[in-house]
């Protein structure tokens, strides 16, 4: 059998494995993706991208621009609620205006906000992954798989089984991950919550809905207890419904598909056509590590969380993201391998905590089943969304750090572990963002004071550990608009702050130091694993 030869090999074609295949690509770095189903999904599925992963994905070129697109020609706004049925004159309301509710943000990140379905997204990663040069083959499935100094794999797909040898695996093969049981990853978590039908109709909502307004609506009548979601701009609209106990896709017939629109809906004689109708389970199961030697998981092979709240797809795309940067370091020898160590050690704490939370909201959403030793939900989700911080070795942490994992985005303070604050800059006319200039590597921003020792330092320092790094000195090539960059990112005359490629802080001088040169080379190999 013939042996094909690549770095990477993904296994799924979800968001995480999508978003992994194009970031790597996208980096240079040879990647083959294998899905066993023929296309991306067809059912709309997850809706919306968080500002997190959105500031991840849009170093590609035309990708935040393409995702803006999508959003703008489905709506303009999204409202949630916990209703009886669309027709409820008093429905308790969680998000009233996405406008005015998400305003601020502006003034944490520059990116768009996007509402999009999953199906839509998925079709623009694939489409770009394959632009970049991606080899990506559905109607493929992993047959095995063995590890020793690299992996060997074999697919299969129509024209029988080929062989695969690649220096590393992407596991993102979905909530029942074939390759976690192949490896005997344990899991935690409170397991299978029960079974959801989706129902993909098509109906006139008039009346019922806003014109260019998507609507999430978590269901709690007499009949039935889920979550109908209008205006995603994919078959319409989507109905999903709790299967009770003993119940499959196939006690779903049409007529009661219909039946159950119309009781979600509250109009009794609406006209409805079923588009399709798939049944998935809603589990809340963790795995316990995220690494198996050359094995990495991500997204729901990594993860498995109710919808509530609508974080799981923008986790699995940070997970694919933050593997693709990762993977780019320790291939192209600028990290060393315990590098990728640092994956499971800064991605499975905020994973878990989001898993937790989402649990938290279907006890409060989606009732009536026991929830006895489910979390309290998080009294300010934001944290959770873009204020999550990291600590591993890839971080310096400072003296005293508290250790925490979330922070409040709105009171930025650029230490080690925190994401990056947006800064307005001015770049010879043009408005950007400190977040602009992360993604491609790394980058060293520092205070005019002294920032020439550390401009030069840096130079002298990528040309001899050979990695990737630009440098930057704030008001002189881009200038501090708004006079913030040092409150945000905590730095005085002479300091200094190494940004990694996902735009978080790896490290902080907050003034000046005796040796420049070597206190950065000592920080670099430090947080590279050299």
């Amino acid at each position: 059998m013939e042996q094909e030869r690549v770095p990477v090999l993904v296994v799924g074609g979800g968001y995480a494995g999508l978003s992994t295949a194009m970031l790597l690509a996208w980096r240079d770095v040879p990647v083959m993706l294998v899905e066993k189903h023929p296309s991306t999904s067809v059912q709309p599925k997850a809706f919306g991208v968080g500002p997190r992963a959105v500031e991840l994905l849009r170093p590609v070129p035309g990708v935040e621009q393409e995702l803006s697109e999508i959003w703008a020609g489905i709506g303009e706004s999204m409202r949630i609620a916990i209703a009886k049925s669309l027709a409820d004159p008093n429905p308790h309301m969680i998000m009233n205006d996405e406008r005015a509710d998400l305003a601020f943000l502006a003034d944490i990140t520059p990116v768009a906000q996007v509402g999009a379905p999953q199906a839509e997204i998925e079709r623009l990663l694939r489409f770009k992954a394959e632009e970049l040069g991606a080899d990506l083959r559905f109607s493929t499935e992993l047959v095995s798989l063995e590890q020793d100094d690299g992996v060997t794999a074999v697919i299969r797909d129509e024209s029988g089984d080929h062989l695969v040898r690649a220096d590393y695996v992407v596991a993102a093969d979905g909530y029942r991950s074939p390759l976690r049981g192949r490896l005997n990853v344990p899991v935690s978590g409170k397991g299978e919550l029960g079974q959801m039908c989706s129902i993909m109709f098509d109906a006139d909502l008039t009346g019922l809905v806003r014109e260019r307004e998507v609507t999430l609506w978590y269901l709690q009548n007499d009949v039935f207890t889920g979550v109908i979601v209008t205006g995603t701009g994919v078959g319409a609209h989507v109905l999903g419904v709790n299967c009770s106990e003993g119940e499959s896709e196939a006690d779903f017939t049409e007529e009661r598909c219909t039946d159950l629109v119309r009781i979600a809906t509250g109009r009794p004689d609406l006209n409805v056509r079923v588009l399709d109708k798939t049944s998935f389970a809603m589990a809340h199961v963790l795995a316990d590590t995220y690494r198996v030697g050359r094995v990495f998981f991500a997204g729901d092979a990594a993860h498995t969380m109710p919808p509530t709240g609508g974080q799981g797809g923008s986790t699995a795309l940070q997970d694919g993201c933050d593997l693709a940067w990762r993977l780019w370091l320790v291939v192209t020898g600028q990290a060393g391998p315990a590098f990728l160590d640092t994956y499971d050690a800064e991605r499975r704490p905020i994973s878990t905590l989001t898993a937790d939370a989402q649990l938290a909201n279907l006890g409060v959403r989606m009732p009536p089943a026991a929830r006895a030793g489910y979390p309290e939900p998080l009294e300010d989700p934001l944290g959770a969304i873009i204020g999550f911080r990291y600590h591993s070795t890839a971080i310096l942490d400072e003296p005293g750090d508290d250790g925490s994992i979330l922070e409040d985005p709105r009171l930025p303070n650029g230490r080690p572990g925190s994401r990056a604050p947006h800064v307005a800059l001015d770049w010879e006319g043009q408005r950007i963002s400190t977040i602009d200039l992360f993604g491609s590597g790394f980058v060293l921003l520092a205070d005019r004071e002294g920032g020439q020792f550390w401009m030069d330092a840096g130079r002298g320092i990528k040309e001899r550990l050979g990695i990737q790094l630009t440098r930057v000195v704030v008001d002189e090539e881009l200038m501090d608009v708004e006079k913030r960059f040092r409150e945000r990112y905590g730095v005085s005359g002479g300091g200094a702050v190494l940004v990694r490629p996902d735009g978080y802080v790896a490290w902080r001088s907050a003034g000046p130091v005796a040796d420049p040169a070597a206190t950065l080379e000592h920080v670099l190999r430090q947080v590279l694993s050299r």
